[in-house]
């Protein structure tokens, strides 16, 4: 009888699996109930652990979630339809209990188990829902995962992947597919999506959307062991067609070959990540109303919420196959790259097994392939892994070895995790506008009552002007009636007595007529005396009202003094946001000097374009960290800082008298103009202004240094380099860079120069101001890290100067022959730095493209650095264009024949 071996789903692995279906939910129990019946009860498999809510918190717990593998199977191709025509297939499929034979001979056959199994009629679509979409639903969730394909050569895992259907839509890969879900379910206005295609070849990290970036460092966080890519390209997708065409662009720079077991087989390992950022709804902030003194209430907010941000990352991998060198056929280079697949490969076969087995140690940093997948594998991310299996009994040993590794993975526990923070920059605006609300409303509402005050007093004070006036007026008028009647009746008296006097005989008449006239004068001085008292009268009703006008007026002043009142509380209010933003401005201070003790552990680590790759690192770790909730806890990264603090704020420090402030201020807008996101906010703030002016005006030599790393990050932005030529930026880092001793600041100088080296249009205007002599004048410092950066402005340029050349925009000699740069570049085109010799080449190289150069390049001996670089360059791009160079140049090809120099 034939004997069959169960590799999955024995008793050992059972009471653990249950211990894992124990948590899961209902529905899920009861999926497992039926398969477990369909299998007759003698096998049991397994499902991931259900995720946490969407709504929990990021902490240290985490839900256990087992690797869940999948296994596919490639129908023959026509070499082995034609090859192995007399024999059966060394696989047989059981996919509705899940279940693959492999067959030793025709009577033995060992069985394992998978959580799914596919036939070779399944269809993409059919592959992505059962292996990559519950991945994709968790990353949306918050969560990270992993999509990985692994298997022989030829079997499938580019077409299972990375295959882009543009002909056939049904034949899109798990890549498309995914990132067609992903941009479903985001909303432009709030969430965002950025992508990074790399390839891993040769133990070196490279950047599939900008092959010159080909040496990228893994950088990994010493607090959280997180492993990030701080030198990759990073691009935001918003459509499907621009990811569809970042993909095809990736491809054609991914490193491929034939041998005998693939037609064009992959030589290295793909590795695409999607970080996608999404904002949480639905949390509201509460406003709370607190009463004040008088019965009088304002209303304050009590507490405010931030949003809620999280974060997760999709890694879709596509592994180099494992081969056989005697069955692939390879040699020369194609064996070296053989050699290296296989070492990655057994490396992450090592770390599986110690994982599988509950090693205390697991060999994570024996490759940098395993450094890549270490949250994969016993990590926080949730993993799925498809291995691709061929029928051809030719190859039963390799398809063996790819079953065994899917049956160790899956014995591989991770522990899910949620990734939470909160969005303090849209808190931060909140404040700002309701800062700007109240300060407002304080102002209308102080204006509203001194122009009430104002506007009482000046009332009081003309109805009071009035009174007194018409009072003087009747009382002038009153008087002199009365003086003038008093004038008139003496007159009448007077010449009543000279009559009297003239005529004796009317003297008895007179007196009596004198006497009538004595009594009209008393009723006359009678009715003088009640209209005076009616006077009197009167103006004592206009000091009644007078006095109550004063006591309307003491009653506004009571008011103005509560006014008042509220308005020194309103002060208090606003001291105390005085305060905090003090406290905020000694943590940017504080953030600062923690940047600069990062920056110089991670000194040794710039890549060719940015000046602060370790700086940029720390903001974008911190970035993924949790938010501050204790005032011990720890603290706030730099970004957030700049959130909450603004970068006017920032940026007026650069012009603080104290020299300590003014040095953080520098570090911390250095760091920022690392991240491509705020640049333009820097540049439109005037940033790059007071950049330029440090670089005048200061005498420190580390706001020097800083100031120009800053500047040679503005510098990577095309727009930003008009900018600073505008502004006189390279005269400045030209004094700068003949002042200068310190190789830091002389780097930093150099990548400045570089940068402005690689724009088409500022090369006459560059070399006018003396960019390049200054660029040259920097090797006496003899420092590598300066040299390097010198060495990619002269590629720049001459790149530039070759394709001017080519399209017919420039004509005479190279410019950096007239500065003398040539014999520079002839002394270190072979030197021992692998970074300056690239350069160096490159630039050789497109000096020689220019048939007018060809005379300079026979006399200063480049011809033999040529032909050296067109045999013995390590990267195959730069031999191709030194051979591409040498056949078309016919002075080159003449001087060659005379000297019996052969291609």
């Amino acid at each position: 009888m034939a004997s069959t071996g169960v590799r999955n789903g024995g008793p050992r692995m059972s009471t653990k699996l249950d211990r894992q279906g124990a948590g899961a939910t209902p529905k899920a129990a009861a999926g497992k109930q039926r398969l477990s019946s369909a299998a007759g009860g003698a096998y049991r498999r397994t499902s991931s652990g259900p995720l946490p809510a969407a709504g929990g918190r990021a902490s240290s717990d985490g839900v256990s979630s087992r690797v869940r593998v999948a296994v596919r199977l490639r129908p023959r191709n026509a070499e082995e339809l034609a090859a192995d025509a007399d024999f059966g297939d060394c696989v047989e499929l059981q996919p509705e209990l899940k279940r693959l034979k492999l067959r030793k001979n025709n009577w033995e056959s060992d069985t394992f188990e998978f959580d799914e199994v596919l036939t070779e009629f399944s269809s993409q679509k059919r592959v992505y829902e059962v292996v990559a979409k519950p991945v994709v639903e968790s990353v949306m969730e918050g969560y990270n995962g992993t999509v990985m394909a692994y298997g022989q050569t030829g079997t499938g895992k580019t077409f299972t992947l990375g295959r882009l259907g543009e002909e056939d839509t049904a034949a899109r890969g798990i890549m498309v597919r995914a990132m067609e879900d992903i941009l479903a379910d985001v909303t432009p206005e709030t969430d965002s999506v950025s992508v990074s295609y790399l390839q891993l070849y040769m133990e070196m990290i490279q950047d599939l959307l900008d092959p010159v970036n080909d040496n990228i460092a893994i950088v990994e966080d010493p607090r959280t062991g997180d492993v990030s890519l701080p030198g990759a390209t990073v691009v935001e997708v918003r459509d499907q067609k621009s990811f569809v065409d970042l993909l095809r662009v990736g491809e054609a720079h991914r490193i491929a070959a034939n041998t005998k077991l693939n037609t064009e087989s992959s030589r290295s390992h793909a590795i695409l990540m999607v970080n996608v950022r999404r904002s949480v709804k639905g949390r509201a902030e509460m406003d709370v109303s607190i009463s004040g003194e008088n019965g009088h209430s304002s209303s304050m907010m009590g507490s405010l919420r931030p949003p809620v941000i999280r974060k997760s990352k999709l890694v879709v991998v596509d592994l180099a196959g494992s081969e056989r060198i005697d069955k692939s056929g390879s040699e020369g280079h194609t064996l070296e790259e053989a050699k290296s697949i296989n070492l990655s490969l057994s490396a992450l076969g090592k770390c599986i097994n110690a994982l599988a087995e509950n090693s205390p140690h697991v060999p994570v940093r024996d490759s940098k392939l395993t450094r890549l997948l270490k949250d994969s594998f016993g990590g926080t991310a949730r993993t799925s892994l498809v291995v691709t299996i061929g029928p051809s009994p030719r190859h039963r040993g390799e398809t063996t070895s790819t079953i065994m590794f899917g049956q160790r993975a899956m014995k591989v526990e991770n522990m899910v995790k949620l990734k939470e923070e909160f969005d303090y920059k849209s808190l931060c605006r909140r404040l700002d506008i309701e800062l700007d609300k109240l300060i407002a409303e304080n102002e209308r509402q102080r204006k509203y009552f001194d122009d009430e005050v104002e506007r009482i007093r000046a009332e009081a004070q003309c109805r009071i002007a009035e009174a007194e006036r018409e009072c003087k007026i009747t009382l002038e008028n009153e008087k002199m009636k009365y003086h003038q009647e008093y004038l008139d009746s003496i007159k009448i008296l007077e010449e009543k007595w000279k009559i009297h006097q003239q005529s004796p005989k009317k003297q008895i008449k007179e007196v009596q007529s004198t006497s009538n006239d004595v009594g009209e004068v008393h009723n006359l001085l009678q009715n003088e005396k009640m209209l005076r008292q009616s006077a009197e009268e009167e103006a004592s009703d206009l000091k009644n009202q007078v006095s109550h006008w004063k006591k309307l007026e003491a009653t506004a002043t009571a008011e103005v003094v509560k006014l008042r009142k509220m308005l020194d509380t309103e002060a208090s209010q606003k001291e105390k946001l005085e305060e905090e933003i003090g406290v905020l401005r000694s943590q940017l201070l504080q953030m600062s000097m923690e940047a600069d003790e990062t920056r110089r552990s991670l000194d040794k680590g710039d890549g060719p374009g940015k000046i602060f790759p370790g700086l940029d690192s720390l903001v974008s770790q911190t970035r993924s960290s949790q938010p501050r909730e204790q005032s011990n806890g720890p603290k706030q990264p730099i970004a957030k800082l700049f959130e909450q603090v603004g970068l006017q704020k920032i940026l007026s420090l650069l012009e603080s008298e104290e020299p300590d402030v003014r040095v953080h201020a520098v570090k911390v807008v250095a760091n920022l103009a690392a991240e491509e996101a705020n640049q333009e906010k820097i540049v439109e703030a005037g940033g790059l202004t007071s950049l330029l002016v440090l670089l005048r005006s200061s005498e420190d030599e580390t706001i020097r240094r800083v100031a120009a790393g800053a500047i040679a990050n503005l510098a990577m932005n095309e727009t930003n380099q008009d900018l600073i030529m505008a502004q006189g930026g390279v005269t400045l880092l030209s004094m700068t860079a003949s002042d200068a001793e310190d190789p830091q600041t002389l780097r930093m100088v150099a990548g400045a120069i570089a940068n402005l080296c690689g724009n088409d249009k500022l090369q006459t205007r560059l070399r006018g101001e003396g960019g390049i002599k200054a660029l040259l004048g920097m090797v006496r410092c003899g420092h590598p890290d300066v040299l390097a950066q010198v060495a990619r402005g002269i590629a720049n340029f001459a790149k530039c100067e070759s394709r001017a050349a080519t399209q017919g925009n420039k004509v005479g000699k190279s410019l950096l022959i007239d500065d003398g740069a040539l014999p520079w570049i002839v002394k270190n085109a072979n030197n021992e730095a692998a970074p300056i010799r690239r350069h160096i080449e490159l630039a050789l190289c497109h000096l020689a493209q220019h048939e007018i150069n060809s005379k300079d390049i026979i006399s200063e001996g480049a011809l033999w650095e040529l032909v050296r670089i067109s045999r013995d360059c390590s990267r195959e791009d730069i031999r191709m264009l030194a051979h591409r160079t040498l056949t078309s140049s016919p002075t080159l090809q003449a001087e060659m024949r005379r000297l019996g120099i052969k291609m």
